[in-house]
């Protein structure tokens, strides 16, 4: 294993995270803010600690240099700031980052942290406008090609050449809404059924509507620090930062290598490399879920069953409690909620928690390794993080 990695070097000691679903009259800065009050108390440092921040663009702000907007209305002045954006992949890029600015001595302290309030700081028109005009002006748009189109046409990619079929798709949604009704907060947490979702209204097919991520308001924040400083703190349960890995595969769809394999196949090789785990090993998963075949197609990509056979692993119960890989046990961005790029942060929190120890009812027992996928831009970016307690360092 090579010593000159990240693993192991970085801890996430505080985690936070505002309300989500419909919050009216709470800007992104305000849901920003209030996640990373959180972080601070559960870190137990004080804000002024803080000296690095990375965020993302939030579409209801109309703040381009979000991390200093962010930092000014926070009451903070960072040596190190960044606003970063590969769409969906964000989230795990700022975990990279921020051990990696740490590790290099350009930070001591990092606060990750975004938040968006695509429910109510933005009309349904602008959402989507917000959507689709990060694609291509020249040779997606003028064919129809949004950003949901894109995800749908790896579905039935993957439905026609490994026979996965609709129910299998809308298992992912009723499995991650059950896990939803267990989590304190979640935007959605009314029980649902196969023929509920096959049922629920196209969007674009293959997905029905519960088949598609919620829209909401809501944000997350993270304290980093160096290992050997949340030791000298006395942090209480940290969790380290095992390894990381990233994987840009193109920025057309017509351009994307396969249709049914990502790079999340690579992102999630280095990732395992890194940390000298491999995929048996993961107790606890968080799945970037933007749609139901996004999930299954991970679940493949990332290792957790053979290529092709994800509708048939989700169907047979693997990514709940008792299965191989509990996977976005807390609602995911299905049911628990998807504020646009800040969302795959959700899936980081629900996963340190899990570590910690601290999800009750929905407690994945004897949790001490996890993995957080984020992906974004129909596949084009991919990034993955391991995760674990002390004992697996």
């Amino acid at each position: 294993m090579n010593k000159d990695t990240l693993r192991g070097k970085v801890a996430i000691v505080g985690i936070g995270q505002s309300p989500v679903g419909k919050v009216p009259g709470r800007s992104p800065l305000w849901l920003a803010a209030d996640a990373a009050k959180k972080a601070v108390a559960d870190a137990g440092i004080d804000k002024s600690q803080i000296d690095g921040v990375l965020s993302s663009h939030a579409m209801a702000s109309p703040f381009h240099r979000f991390s200093v907007a962010f930092s000014e209305y926070f009451g903070i002045q960072p040596t190190f700031s960044n606003n970063l954006q590969v769409s969906g992949a964000t989230a795990a890029t700022m975990f990279n980052i921020g051990a990696s600015a740490i590790c290099s001595g350009l930070a001591e302290v990092v606060l990750v942290v975004a938040a968006d309030s695509l429910m109510t700081g933005l009309t349904p028109d602008l959402a989507l406008r917000s959507l689709t005009e990060s694609r291509d002006q020249q040779y997606e748009m003028p064919f129809g090609i949004p950003v949901a189109n894109t995800f749908a046409m790896t579905a039935h990619r993957h439905m026609k050449e490994f026979g996965t079929t609709p129910e299998q798709l809308a298992k992912v949604a009723v499995t991650q809404r059950r896990h939803a009704s267990l989590t304190r907060g979640a935007q959605q947490t009314t029980p649902i059924t196969v023929d509920d979702v096959l049922n629920s209204g196209m969007v674009t097919t293959p997905y029905h509507k519960l088949d598609c991520s919620l829209i909401s308001d809501g944000g997350a924040a993270f304290i980093l620090m160096s290992a050997e400083r949340a030791k000298t703190l006395g942090i209480e349960k940290p969790v380290y930062i095992l390894g990381g890995g990233e994987c840009y595969t193109h920025e057309h769809i017509f351009l994307m290598p396969s249709l049914t394999v990502t790079g999340a196949v690579e992102s999630s090789r280095r990732a395992y490399k890194m940390a000298g785990y491999a995929p048996d090993d993961m107790h606890v998963a968080g799945v970037y879920d933007c749609f139901t075949g996004t999930v299954i197609m991970m679940l493949e990509d990332l290792g957790f069953c053979p290529k092709g056979e994800g509708g048939r692993f989700v169907a047979d119960g693997q990514m709940t409690y008792g299965g191989k890989i509990p996977s976005n046990t807390h609602g995911g961005l299905l049911s628990f909620a998807h504020s646009g790029i800040p969302g795959s942060l959700f899936h980081f929190h629900e996963v340190v928690a899990q570590l910690r120890g601290d999800c009750g009812p929905r407690q994945v027992e004897g949790a001490k390794l996890g993995l957080v996928h984020s992906l974004g831009a129909g596949f084009a970016t991919n990034a993955t993080t391991v995760l674990g307690t002390e004992d697996t360092l």
